[in-house]
């Protein structure tokens, strides 16, 4: 019993010992300090600049994600995406430098069926290389956009093509994925849709897709929000806008209702719907079979993530659907705003 004490008390000298401080030698390298880091590496120092863009002019149009047309050549579906920068308003008064695709955030919603044939013409008109990743889509692996890798960065002032089949059905998304750390979280994101061949036995009334973001402006100026220190968010956006700008979806006492809800932030994002349960429908555009569906009221969606919610509207009235990360539904800190919108029941 003796040795085992002694044992014990030699034991814990030796813990505490290594972990008191000890005073560094006049000639041994201090610890780098994240801001010391960022001095060192350029490219990362760069990550934390404000977003500047010369010239840069107020968005033209108002809404983001609405469906692309195209048109039609030798049976492929062509659309055409020109990346630009504008000054994008997600308050009313609140204007963000934002990358975009056809000058809106989300950038427009590219909507097919399963099995088309689609060929996307991009045209960089940004300051900055860019390229095209089509996040859940069945694509070739040249088509994949991903830089070095799978194909050059788009340079400013070039055209870029990417061609494939449409597949499998579900909700995905298109973003950039060059130094998609600023490009993504400034706006160059998206909806791709892909319909089924097959017509749906049950189909809603109402269809929305949302896209979750965030974004960070201190005195004006635009940086890219990030999951770092002196780096973090301070705005908050569904399909580019903050509450109170956010959409009201009106829907009828009775209708059914789809959501399609996409995380293109760097965040994640506990989104509550008061009111009336819901059922998740599909997962990363993949259909959830019936017997597995879970009912729920709040569903976490992570960077990247996409779920079909689906719910009837059962009680008239204006219901509230929002983050449950409470700070996410404030507006440079003051709340209400963020991550909330409106779903209004009439009969």
């Amino acid at each position: 019993m003796k040795k085992i004490f002694l044992f014990t008390l030699t034991s814990l000298a030796l813990i505490l010992s290594a972990c008191a401080p000890t005073t560094p030698s006049k000639n041994a390298d201090p610890t780098p300090t994240p801001g010391s880091m960022m001095m060192e590496n350029p490219e990362a120092a760069h990550m934390m600049e404000p977003i500047t863009v010369p010239n840069v002019q107020p968005a033209t149009e108002s809404t983001g994600g609405q469906p692309l047309e195209y048109r039609v050549e030798d049976g492929v579906k062509v659309f055409e995406l020109t990346t630009k920068a504008v000054q994008w308003e997600i308050l009313d008064g609140v204007f963000v430098t934002a990358y975009t695709y056809n000058g809106t955030v989300p950038g427009p919603m590219i909507r097919v069926t399963e099995g088309d044939q689609v060929r996307v013409v991009v045209k960089n008109e940004l300051p900055d290389p860019t390229t095209i990743h089509w996040h859940g889509v069945e694509v070739p692996n040249a088509m994949d956009g991903v830089p070095g890798v799978t194909q050059d960065p788009i340079q400013p002032g070039e055209t870029f093509t990417y061609e494939f089949t449409a597949k499998p059905a579900g909700t995905f998304m298109y973003h950039s994925h060059y130094e998609g750390d600023v490009q993504v979280g400034i706006g160059l994101y998206a909806p791709f849709i892909i319909h089924s061949k097959e017509s749906e036995a049950n189909l809603p009334v109402v269809d929305k897709t949302l896209m979750i973001s965030e974004w960070r402006m201190v005195d004006g100026e635009t940086y890219a929000a990030m999951p770092m220190g002196a780096m973090e968010p301070n705005y908050f956006t569904i399909n580019g806008k903050s509450f109170p700008a956010t959409e009201i979806i009106t829907v009828k006492k009775g209708d059914l209702v789809r959501l399609r809800l996409i995380g293109i932030g760097q965040f994640i994002h506990p989104m509550h719907l008061h009111g009336m349960p819901f059922k998740i429908v599909a997962t990363d555009g993949h259909p959830v079979p019936e017997a597995a569906q879970l009912t729920k009221d709040t569903i976490s969606i992570a960077p990247g993530e996409r779920y079909d919610i689906e719910f009837v509207a059962t009680e008239t009235g204006q219901w509230m659907l929002h983050c449950h990360i409470l700070h996410h539904t404030t507006n440079d800190n003051v709340e209400p705003g963020g991550l909330m919108l409106m779903i209004e029941v009439v009969e």
